[in-house]
């Protein structure tokens, strides 16, 4: 599909994130001494940042490409959650968050020094079921103006009823996107494509001991879970796309890896965008595969715009 004819359709396009929205929090700082107490650098921070993480972050991609995304999480009634919706309006995502003043609001804090990663310190809690089933009616109402639904699954429960809202989608005839988490993939069951990394997948079909070994134990997920296909990113590889009649490889276009965070995002936002707008799935796998090699060279979590994403295509 040409540039501009993909343009044109995207106005129209509308995606629905779900998922765990988080709050990425970064210190800069200096280190140029260790700690009298332990063992550990000192950091002098002298500068803060806010980015958007997990499944919002998959709605800043998307938002990125001019495409209408709408992003449907809970957050807790704290300062934490204030600046999630802060940034969620000011980038253009239409926030369906809902509020359980009983959660604080996920937070991932990393400490940078010299431009490496010292630490990372995350506050974390489930959302109450009662909230949860909130989450479910909202989906409900919202399903039906969107084209492409995208489930960010980081594992802090705000999936609870991943199950039921897959079966609602596809009974709706949409597509569905899946960035999975744990090991138990069932839960999956009848979306259209997931995208599992190799740490991800390994922990559900166990080890391989070659390509065609892995090839047969995907291909057996694939169809035991009804999918139409599994996208498995596999970081310097590249990524290789599995379907019932093919599998296609699709080799990295990083020139370097610098920060990998939110990687994982921009993959699964990208192929919503692409394939929302039309795209067969191997541009669209092509055209993840671009982004991701784009802002793994950045540092922190990253997005990666249309311009950036179509320059070499001008």
């Amino acid at each position: 599909m040409e540039i501009n004819e993909l343009k044109q359709r995207l106005k129209t396009v509308r995606i629905l994130v779900v998922g765990d929205a988080m709050l990425d929090r970064y210190w800069f700082g200096t280190a140029d001494r260790i700690s009298p107490e332990a063992p550990v650098p000192v950091v002098r921070v002298n500068q803060t940042e806010y980015r958007l993480g997990g499944a919002a972050n998959v709605a800043l991609n998307i938002a990125k490409q001019g495409v209408g995304v709408t992003l449907l999480s809970v957050r807790g009634e704290d300062q934490e959650g204030d600046e999630l919706e802060s940034l969620l309006h000011n980038n253009n995502i239409d926030s369906q968050i809902i509020i359980d003043k009983k959660l604080s609001t996920t937070i991932k804090t990393r400490v940078i020094a010299q431009h490496q990663q010292l630490v990372r310190i995350d506050f974390e809690n489930s959302p109450a079921h009662e909230v949860l089933d909130q989450t479910l009616e909202r989906y409900a109402a919202l399903l039906e103006d969107s084209d492409v639904i995208v489930f960010s699954d980081y594992g802090k429960g705000g999936l609870e009823h991943i199950t039921r809202m897959i079966l609602l989608a596809t009974k709706s005839g949409k597509c569905v996107l899946v960035d999975p988490k744990g090991t138990d993939f069932e839960k999956y069951r009848g979306a259209s494509y997931i995208t599992p990394n190799k740490a991800e997948l390994r922990n559900v079909i166990g080890s391989w001991s070659s390509e065609d070994d892995l090839n047969d134990k995907v291909q057996l997920l694939r169809d035991n879970l009804d999918l139409d296909g599994v996208l498995l990113t596999r970081s310097e590889e590249g990524m290789s796309l599995y379907q019932a009649e093919n599998i296609s490889h699709f080799p990295t276009s990083a020139q370097e890896i610098y920060d990998v965070s939110g990687a994982g995002d921009t993959v699964i936002g990208i192929l919503a965008v692409m394939l929302g707008g039309g795209c067969e799935i191997d541009q669209s796998v092509t055209c993840a595969n671009r982004a991701a090699g784009i802002v793994v060279g950045k540092l922190g979590t990253a997005t990666v715009n249309f311009s950036e994403l179509f320059a070499q295509d001008d």
